[in-house]
């Protein structure tokens, strides 16, 4: 997939949208950035607590009842699999997840809820999931969390929302876990507002975008676990290279200090609990790497362990 995803397809996900998947807030960081305008995209205020509905209910929708009646499955460290898993409660279906085994206990309580059958693998054999689209012993509709088209384009439909509450944005900077989220944003801002530059924002612990923007194709990096549990990986995947090296404007890398440090900014300051991979937009963009103006950060989610918040709030990473 090398091509934009189709406005009208992105308009049309968010049809499909209505009365689940909230239009979340867009609202200022109380901090002083000067010439900096920093706004925060509260997707961890989305019924999953993460941008993941979005994705997931589209995808759902376009396979239709028909297809679903055999079960629903993906993989996902979390986030994704609790957006397949609430719609699968919603609409009655089974559901499967497998996830790698370093998965957030936040995030395993939610699926525990929401009736999902959680299969925790290590994580080499779950990344393999996602670069195959297979797993032994699972039935049904495979949602892929990054690259399933139809789950690009939910999650494009932010970026429809913020061109509407913010038409004079500068640049947007979006967490970059595999491509899906930040693609979908960039292919609705290609289309509204193409001189408005998409960053891809990744932890410095596990960065292989900003490797593959330098070595100009998918390279290994080294993946370190850690908080910011809900992005990064060893390599981009190689289905989704051509589409973010077309859309987004490059790889903004922030330390796992500075992700900490904007957790508990926006703790403080705005009162939003995000998850590390929330926070790392926010990191970067405060770094100035986004450039001036009024920059967008994407907070994609606020599922983080209580006691990792807390932890990061006692300024002990």
């Amino acid at each position: 997939m090398a091509e934009p995803i189709p406005l009208s397809e992105i308009e049309a996900a968010r049809e499909r949208l209505q009365g689940l998947a909230i239009r979340s807030p867009l609202v200022r960081l109380n901090v002083e950035t000067s010439p900096i305008e920093i706004y925060l995209k509260l997707e961890n205020l989305q019924p999953i607590g993460a941008f993941k509905i979005r994705g997931a209910g589209n995808a759902m929708a376009v396979a239709g009842s028909e297809a679903l009646k055999q079960g629903v499955w993906t993989a996902s460290a979390g986030n994704m699999a609790q957006g397949v898993a609430w719609n699968a409660r919603r609409l009655g279906v089974p559901c499967s997840v497998v996830v790698p085994d370093h998965a957030p206990a936040a995030k395993l309580d939610a699926l525990e809820r929401f009736g999902a059958k959680i299969t925790k693998v290590p994580f080499d054999e779950w990344w393999q999931i996602i670069v195959t689209h297979e797993h032994a012993g699972q039935t049904g509709v495979f949602v892929h969390p990054v690259s399933d088209r139809a789950v690009i384009a939910g999650n494009g439909t932010i970026g429809l929302e913020l061109v509407e509450d913010l038409p004079d944005l500068d640049a947007v900077v979006v967490p970059y876990g595999g491509g899906g989220l930040s693609s979908g944003i960039a292919s609705a801002l290609r289309a509204l507002k193409p001189e408005v530059p998409v960053y891809a924002a990744e932890v410095a612990t596990a960065a292989p975008l900003a490797a593959a923007f330098a070595a100009g194709e998918p390279t290994e990096v080294e993946y370190i676990a850690s908080f910011v549990d809900g992005i990064g990986s060893n390599r981009v995947l190689d289905e989704m290279w051509p589409l973010v090296k077309e859309l987004l404007a490059g790889s903004l890398v922030a330390s796992l200090e500075d992700v900490a440090a904007a957790v508990r900014l926006l703790a403080v300051r705005n009162r939003v609990i995000a998850e590390g991979a929330g926070a790392t937009g926010v990191a970067a963009a405060l770094n100035g790497d986004a450039g001036t103006g009024k920059v967008v950060c994407i907070v994609s989610g606020g599922n983080i362990d209580t006691a990792k918040l807390a932890t990061i709030l006692s300024e002990v990473v």
